[in-house]
């Protein structure tokens, strides 16, 4: 089945998208990214030594891999285009994960400050993947200030709690039906990532429930097979949900 994943002009044959926090080690993020299967991974602009002057997880990402900056730790729009700024130049790409952070406990998106930087780096050539609350009005107008794609949460980040508002995420997909939507942030396990797949999604971006995982390798193989699974159950279609039971062997033109 050929079912690629178009963002940005870019073509994927891998719906997940990973990152590199919270490893044990560098061996382990390398064996995870790699059960994965993911070709794009997210890093923290401001946790790389962007002089080359210290070891760091860059020095271990596979080639292959696009890397797409993000600004966490982010706390109004003004740092965030700095950052995003900094990302470009240190990282040589126009892509960024936009994240603006209003809450230092629950990390919960600043979704005014993260529409004013967008419009702002959008502006400036950048392809711009903003992480925002699950709201459909937001994300219209960061579609429309020219986001390529939404990046809506399920959960606070790392909470591993899962789709958290499935009705939004549904509405979200139904009102726009063209938008390119990748839920990011929440997701625990693997059928929480089918749960949002069969939503509608048209990918995932995950870290913590990999990295954290007792063997973050084999998770990231479940996580690879539960996103293909629920994109095939999207396009496929569910049946319809019943109050009462339908025999699952009809008896009209039975023998009788």
């Amino acid at each position: 089945m050929s079912d690629s994943f178009q963002l940005a002009g870019v073509s994927f044959s891998s719906r997940l998208i990973i990152g590199t926090g919270k490893y044990r080690s560098y061996d382990e993020m390398k064996a995870a990214h790699r059960a994965s299967g993911a070709e794009m991974v997210t890093v923290a602009v401001n946790r790389v030594p962007l002089d080359g002057s210290a070891e760091s997880f860059l020095d271990h990402l596979d080639p292959a891999m696009r890397i797409l900056p993000n600004t966490a730790g982010c706390y109004d729009a003004e740092h965030a285009i700095r950052t995003s700024r900094l990302a470009r130049e240190a990282l040589e790409t126009d892509w960024i994960k936009l994240e603006v952070i209003g809450d230092p406990v629950t990390l919960l998106p600043d979704n005014e400050q993260t529409l004013e930087a967008a419009k702002v780096l959008v502006k400036e050539g950048f392809i711009v993947l903003p992480y925002f609350s699950d709201d459909l009005i937001m994300a219209k107008k960061l579609l429309d200030a020219g986001c390529p794609a939404v990046m809506p949460l399920a959960a606070p980040i790392g909470s591993g709690m899962g789709v958290q508002n499935p009705s939004n995420l549904r509405i979200m997909r139904e009102q726009l039906p063209d938008a390119t939507i990748i839920v990011d942030a929440g997701v625990g396990v693997p059928s929480d990532a089918a749960i949002a797949m069969e939503l509608g999604a048209d990918a995932i971006l995950m870290n913590t429930a990999i990295a954290e995982a007792g063997d973050a390798a084999q998770m990231a193989t479940a996580m690879k097979l539960a996103v293909q699974a629920g994109r095939l159950g999207y396009l496929s279609g569910r049946m319809p949900k019943r109050l009462y039971a339908s025999a699952s062997s009809p008896i009209a033109g039975a023998i009788k």
